[in-house]
């Protein structure tokens, strides 16, 4: 069972567990901020005549029994008439990022870039870790806020190979190494899982042959990089990534990178949609371990999405999943 709460900021905190149907609590690894839908029964019999609930309220909601902590967010957007039914949305603080601004970084970590526009915006903050790699430089004009932090996460796995995970963990903006994100149990034939599907793709994000080039201003000339693998080339024909380098980097660093992305991007995409029993522990950029015996599947998986629904003392969780090169 779960306890929601609604915060009016005045003092008033109001337990609305009793009155609340369909809950739906979704997160995304990228791109999205958390959500949480449910449907409020309005004038239900008992209810005090008191209660009020309005967009800006905090909600919160954890498992009952053990206070286990799930989603802490604001409501946006409330949806009701002449029925006692009531549509409320409730967004986490990744909801404040969708708005535009810019931003020009020099020598700067991901980690620093959350930190500089959580500062910026007045969001709370929980652990960040270091993510290392220091981006040469980063020019984002009138981008949306989150867009700009999911580059710099994005630069910091292409240069370094390091995978991390930006998310807002129950109120608190937080910056985790997927590595550190392994849950200690198991969904698959045998655990929490009712049903799946499975898909292997060369469709979006495989390359086989990469090419990577710089401007020389002192020659003049275009200096170009290229990794190829022929065996891959000759089986699935030539898919080619070419793109450009900061014109800072020097062949060694290029070469660096070349083979970095020829490790990310030279193989199928696999992705899995499982539907389990819930576990609240689970989210977007939680990693856990799938087992499917059919297609002999038992390693780690990133959790890309994550849809949890509740129903009564029913719990369900919808994942979408996504293999990643190391396997713990």
């Amino acid at each position: 069972m779960l306890k929601i709460l609604i915060d009016k900021k005045d003092g008033d905190v109001w337990d609305i567990s009793s009155l609340v149907a369909d809950v739906s609590w979704k997160t995304s690894r990228i791109g999205k901020a958390g959500s949480l839908d449910f449907t409020l029964i309005k004038n239900a019999p008992g209810q005090d005549k008191t209660f009020k609930y309005s967009n800006g309220d905090i909600v919160s909601v954890q498992r009952a029994e053990d206070g286990a902590k799930a989603f802490f967010g604001y409501i946006f957007s409330i949806d009701g008439g002449r029925d006692e039914a009531v549509k409320i949305t409730c967004y986490d603080q990744i909801r404040y990022l969708m708005s535009n601004d810019t931003y020009v970084f020099t020598n700067i970590t991901a980690s620093e870039v959350v930190q500089k526009i959580a500062a910026d915006f007045n969001l709370k903050l929980g652990q960040i870790d270091d993510t290392g790699y220091r981006i040469p430089t980063m020019s984002e004009n009138d981008k949306k806020l989150l867009d700009v932090i999911c580059k710099a996460l994005d630069l910091t796995l292409i240069n370094s190979g390091k995978n991390y995970v930006f998310f807002d963990d129950f109120g608190s903006l937080s910056v985790r190494n997927v590595e550190d994100l392994l849950l200690d149990f198991v969904v698959g034939d045998n655990s929490l899982m009712t049903d799946y599907v499975h898909k292997l793709s060369i469709d979006s994000d495989t390359y086989n042959k990469i090419k990577l080039y710089k401007d020389n201003k002192d020659t003049g000339r275009r200096e170009v990089y290229c990794a190829q693998d022929s065996v891959n080339m000759a089986k699935w024909g030539v898919l080619q990534l070419y793109q450009s380098v900061d014109e800072d980097m020097n062949s060694a660093q290029i070469n660096e990178l070349l083979d970095t992305l020829a490790t990310l991007k030279n193989r199928e995409s696999k992705t899995l949609k499982i539907e389990a029993i819930g576990d609240l522990r689970v989210r977007a950029g939680s990693y856990v371990r799938i087992q499917i015996q059919e297609y002999g599947i038992n390693q780690p998986f990133l959790v890309d999405e994550c849809t949890h629904s509740f129903d009564g003392a029913d719990h369900k969780m919808s994942l979408e999943l996504k293999a990643i090169m190391k396997v713990i």
